[in-house]
């Protein structure tokens, strides 16, 4: 199968560029916390998410981590290839969340195609804003809601993700996501559970009271 062709505009690349990309891209397996891109002065590839669920996050001076976005099956990752845009340069680092499955398409072949292809060029740039859009909603949560509100809507998005209300994720890798210390995280979990919200093992929270946590959210 040519998952290249889960590029939406891939019927709109002439036969010669389909090849090129064709030829150039290749297969790749990551195990879970395999680190896929370290830094704007990687620059990999584009990485088509075939299976899996990859993250992409940010580490401030003090080593603290805080997730920007996270990709799915059919999402693409431009900024492990940002040599490919002038003048901007992020120091992300993209980690496999689950065993993932990528094509690799070289950068150097991406961008020789998009310089001649508007179609493959508009897409680009429709990723792109739709990246900088995720950061930019980040930003709005981080500087205007309180940190009980993005807890509460973290817990009630990984439900969705992995589609149970029993989440199998620890108080330090929900501190990496939100940017804030594990000890912060823990003091909220504590009093989620102390309200009747959730349940708390080792390893492991259970959500018991969905809409409780939705009004949190939207309080």
């Amino acid at each position: 199968m040519n998952y290249l062709t889960y590029l939406p505009v891939w019927a709109k690349l002439t036969p010669s560029q389909q090849d090129a990309l064709t030829t150039s891209a290749s297969l790749r397996t990551f195990r879970k916390n395999a680190v896929l891109h370290n830094g704007s002065a990687d620059c990999t590839g584009l990485f088509l998410v075939l299976s899996g669920q990859l993250r992409a996050f940010t580490i401030s001076e003090d080593g603290r981590e805080i997730t920007l976005y996270r990709l799915f099956e059919r999402d693409i990752c431009l900024f492990s290839a940002s040599c490919i845009m002038n003048s901007i340069q992020f120091d992300i680092t993209v980690m496999a969340e689950k065993d993932t499955e990528v094509l690799v398409i070289p950068s150097e072949t991406y961008k020789a195609i998009m310089e001649m292809s508007a179609p493959l060029a508009n897409y680009t740039n429709e990723v792109m804003a739709s990246r900088f859009s995720d950061v930019m909603w980040l930003i709005d949560q981080v500087l205007w809601k309180s940190f009980d509100q993005r807890l509460a809507e973290f817990l009630l998005n990984e439900a969705a993700i992995e589609g149970t209300d029993t989440l199998k994720i620890t108080h330090e890798t929900i501190g990496k996501h939100l940017g804030n210390p594990r000890e912060v995280v823990t003091r909220m979990l504590n009093y989620f559970a102390g309200e009747g919200l959730i349940a708390l093992s080792r390893g492991t929270i259970k959500i018991l009271d969905e809409g409780r946590l939705a009004r949190i959210v939207d309080k």
